[in-house]
């Protein structure tokens, strides 16, 4: 019994063909070098999602619009939620190396929101 549970062991900790295919479904054209984090970032800012957040975030900068800024910094939450809560293979996909970790592009998206934050949100002071 004892070297049934080791070979199981084996089995689910080394690679299988199983999370081999998770690579492939995730990035195709994946070449078999590690993703680094920045490598990841870069990816997920050009997704469409991003894309848009980025004119959406300028825009409301560009108009000192509160409510733009509010409802850009909700839509960084929503788009960094996604990454960080809804897993769709990731963890396996990072276990293999074809996607990196998330953390540059989420800490990236918090600073801008900060960012717009502080530029927008606090009113000008009025002089009498």
């Amino acid at each position: 019994m004892g070297s049934f549970r080791g070979g199981l062991i084996a089995a689910l900790l080394l690679p299988a063909p199983a999370w081999a295919q998770v690579c492939e479904e995730l990035r195709p054209g994946w070449d078999g070098t590690p993703v680094s984090a920045w490598s990841e970032a870069l990816l997920l800012f050009t997704s469409p999602a991003a894309l848009i957040l980025l004119a959406a975030s300028l825009l409301a900068v560009r108009y000192k619009s509160q409510w733009g800024t509010l409802a850009a910094c909700v839509g960084w939450s929503a788009l960094v939620s996604v990454y960080a809560f809804l897993d769709g293979g990731r963890t396996e996909g990072m276990a293999q190396g074809c996607i990196g970790s998330p953390v540059v592009f989420i800490a990236t998206a918090a600073a801008l929101c900060v960012a717009m934050i502080l530029y927008i949100g606090v009113p000008a002071k009025k002089e009498d």
